[in-house]
């Protein structure tokens, strides 16, 4: 397929700037593959679809406060600084992204604190807005995170217009977030509130937690018309042997294997033997997923509404089927569905 045939007009009022008030009523659009049926939800129902021995695979990946803001040393210039990941703890190198990038040189000092207490210096460049820079601390590691979990705030995407506020450090984060790495959520998992949790596990229902460290490459657009030239960004992933047995349980039994999040999909598509069935993993994924493709391990889908053009939708494409997928999706424009980190979701069956 080609890039093009992933483009539709959405309108801005319909991009979340808010959760909803509570987790797990925001709307669920629901989505039948056999028959192409269409329904309209709350979240909170999806515990309707599943029932006793059914598998939820979720990301628990933690978001870390990754956007800081410094001084650029003699001019004083205010620059952004977006973490990416960590290179090498005991020198404190990190891989990050500088705006605006172009007054970032290597040897540059970078200020952080309104008492200038953590200090940078910019040792290589990376990319056009991508740098290396060694942190310059005296203490203990411990007191090194401290202070730039201190100095961060919660890195709310771009296309989120305000400025961060307090409630953005508790609802950009799933509940069950456990493996600090992501620099952005797993979205779709924002959705479920601890009391929906405990419902699903009242049901029978079961979970396999998966780790997929969330980087700024789920946000990075395709530029060319040819998908199968478009190369992902790495992402760490982490598959344990107790979540590979809790799915492949499933499987054997013929149960309902959901995949929460385009990041679990892409974590154990990853990771699949010869006999279609999951395996502990330990490493790195660059893993693009779009039409066709089959899919191997989840046999249903919950994620949120997506940009166009985005390696998101088209993973949905590949899921659900593309003229499906377009379908609901200006279904969800029609009756103002909200998109998004922020937004709705979709529970594809």
């Amino acid at each position: 397929m080609k890039l093009s045939e992933f483009s539709f007009d959405l309108p801005d009022e319909l991009i979340a700037e808010y959760p909803s008030e509570n987790r797990d009523e925001a709307r669920l659009m629901v989505i039948h593959r056999d028959t192409g049926k269409i329904e309209h939800r709350l979240f909170k129902d999806i515990i309707n679809y599943f029932g006793e021995g059914d598998v939820m695979i979720m990301n628990n990946t933690r978001v870390f406060p990754a956007r800081m803001y410094g001084n650029k040393e003699k001019t004083g210039a205010k620059i952004e600084v977006f973490l990416l990941r960590e290179l090498n703890r005991e020198s404190l190198l990190w891989d990050v992204l500088v705006d605006p990038a172009r007054k970032i040189r290597i040897g540059n000092k970078l200020y952080f604190g309104d008492d200038d207490s953590l200090v940078a210096e910019v040792i290589d460049n990376t990319t056009s807005r991508g740098r290396t820079l060694r942190f310059l601390f005296d203490g203990p590691y411990e007191e090194f995170k401290a202070k730039i979990t201190e100095l961060g705030e919660t890195p709310l995407p771009k296309y989120i217009k305000r400025d961060v506020e307090d409630n953005d450090e508790e609802r950009y984060q799933t509940i069950y977030a456990k493996e600090e790495g992501a620099v952005a959520a797993p979205t779709a998992g924002l959705h479920f509130s601890r009391e929906l949790m405990k419902r699903l596990e009242l049901k029978g229902v079961n979970f396999a937690e998966v780790t997929l460290h969330v980087g700024l490459g789920t946000f990075r657009s395709v530029e060319v018309e040819d998908l199968t030239k478009h190369k992902m960004d790495s992402e760490q992933v982490i598959i344990s042997e107790k979540a590979a047995s809790i799915v492949n349980e499933a499987k054997k039994n013929k149960k309902r294997v959901c995949a929460i999040g385009t990041t679990s999909m892409r974590a154990i598509e990853t990771s699949v033997s010869t006999d279609n069935m999951l395996k502990a993993f330990d490493g790195w994924t660059n893993k693009f997923i779009f039409p066709p493709y089959d899919f191997s391990i989840a046999d249903s889908l919950v994620t949120n509404f997506h940009t166009p053009l985005s390696t998101l939708l088209m993973m949905i494409s590949a899921f659900c089927g593309h003229d499906l997928m377009m379908e609901a999706y200006h279904e969800a424009i029609k009756e103002k569905y909200k998109f998004y980190s922020y937004g709705d979701a979709m529970l594809i069956l």
